[in-house]
């Protein structure tokens, strides 16, 4: 039974660890998919590749209000699929190639679903058919998450073609129509990227709003202008799925009642669950907590000695710049596990690159009201500064929420054009300790630029040096 120093399992942000530094010990690399894991293949970065020309293919519609009548004569779908994919899949290859090649002179490669059979021995089902069995000193758990499916008639019994996100963006061809189940981010940037290019989208989601995880005013807005552009039906549960004809159709149950829908095309985007229990981590010993996840301490560690993990089959936040954070807190601890460091999870952001584009960081006001914490909030429309009011932009904002006492602060939520950008200033200014009224008087605001968003919700909030 061969041996390693360090067996990782997934190769996302977990094999951004083996390096120089490790170049003594013997590394076992096993990967159950695709090199790379979720974001390189089948996640952040080929969406936001689709996003793109979405931008593009719906501009005639933002347009209109400015004077300019456009319209979108095409899409070409093969060949924005291609084009995307060539360039993944050769970085996908690239990779798996490099670490099994002659610059990794102490790494092996096992392609292969990995399961644990006891404490840190991992059997192997090999690609290519036989099994292994490998034991290590230490693991790291990097293995990712799934998508989920619905315990639905139609759905895990192979009777109706369906797509998640993990197979959606290779679609041989553009449908005329898809029904999306689901309302959270993944849900909601496939529906953009789909309405932009022409096709008929029907979401169905079981809450009352899209996107209820965000702050509820954000939620609001856009729940608002995604019904607007394309049917969103709120409050409703599918009952039954069935193929028919060249598609699907879904037997629904909602506030009018009983209905039924068709589509070409079905996405189950209902989101996704760490692959924990796909690993038997159980049989390790290490524990697991809600969702199947991994649980670890601030030192990334589980409760079994010499064993870390980190990213979605660990975390709550399903997100690679979390993941890539908590890889380097592994790697030095790996390292170093005499002077380790922490994973510092106080100020995680996120966005949503769907449109209107959202992006959130720290609490939002109902977190406040939950768990009695004091604030101040100021909401800034981007149609009261010079960038939003030259856009024509109407309903859009960014709300900012502040310790009254100490101006520190708590939040952010900005839903509007290029969020996930300007949000940026408020997530150092909260990493790093600034103060609201020092960030906006303290420094050069570009005029007009949509960063003037910032500057004005901070000069928005009261000021406690002022009442004093």
């Amino acid at each position: 039974m061969p041996h390693f120093d360090l067996v990782i399992i997934g190769t996302g942000s977990g094999n951004s660890i083996p390096g120089p530094e490790f170049d003594h010990l013997s590394i076992a690399i096993v990967e159950a998919g695709l090199f790379g894991g979720t974001c390189l293949n089948v996640g952040c970065i080929p969406t936001k590749m689709f996003v793109h020309p979405a931008e593009l293919a719906d501009a005639a519609r933002h347009g209109k209000p400015l004077g300019i009548d456009a319209q979108l004569n095409s899409v070409d779908w093969p060949g924005i699929r291609d084009r995307i994919f060539s360039r993944i899949d050769a970085i996908e290859a690239g990779g798996r190639e490099y670490r099994q090649g002659p610059e990794c002179p102490n790494v092996t490669v096992f392609s292969g679903h990995g399961r644990f059979t006891g404490t840190k021995t991992l059997a192997i089902d090999l690609h290519d058919g036989g099994t292994t069995e490998i034991t290590g000193d230490k693991f790291v758990l990097a293995a990712g998450s799934h998508a989920v499916v619905p315990d639905l008639p139609g759905l895990n019994d192979g009777m109706v073609p369906f797509h998640t996100s993990d197979t959606i963006m290779r679609l041989d061809d553009l449908p005329a129509s898809i029904v999306i189940l689901g309302g959270g981010y993944i849900a909601a940037e496939f529906a953009h990227v789909f309405a932009s290019f022409g096709v008929k989208v029907t979401q169905v989601a079981r809450g009352a709003r899209l996107l209820k995880s965000q702050d509820k005013d954000v939620s609001a807005q856009f729940t608002e202008e995604a019904s607007a552009r394309y049917n969103v039906l709120l409050n409703t549960q599918v009952r039954k799925v069935r193929e028919a004809g060249q598609g699907v159709e879904l037997d629904l149950e909602g506030p009018e009642g009983d209905s039924v829908i068709t589509a070409e095309v079905l996405l189950v985007a209902t989101g996704r669950r760490s692959n924990g229990e796909r690993l038997s981590v159980e049989n390790t010993g290490v524990a697991m907590g809600h969702g199947g996840r991994v649980l670890v301490d601030q030192y990334q560690r589980t409760n079994v000695e010499g064993i870390y993990a980190l990213g979605d089959i660990s975390s709550k936040y399903q997100l690679k710049h979390v993941a890539n954070h908590e890889a380097k807190v592994v790697k030095h601890n790996l390292a170093h596990p005499d002077s380790p460091i922490r994973s510092d999870h106080r100020f995680v952001p996120a966005a949503v690159f769907s449109d209107p584009q959202i992006a959130s960081v720290g609490i939002t006001e109902d977190d406040a009201i939950k768990e009695n914490i004091p604030y101040v909030a100021k909401t800034q429309a981007y149609a009261d500064i010079a960038a939003g009011w030259a856009r024509e932009d109407h309903g859009h904002f960014l709300k900012v929420l502040a310790d009254p006492a100490t101006g520190m602060l708590l939040g952010a939520h900005a839903i509007g054009p290029e969020s996930a950008t300007v949000i940026q200033p408020l997530i150092q200014a909260m990493s790093f300790g600034q103060k609201a009224h020092d960030v906006a008087r303290n420094q050069y605001w570009i005029h007009p630029a949509l960063s003037e968003l910032v500057e004005n919700a901070l000069l928005g909030l009261p000021d406690p040096t002022e009442a004093r």
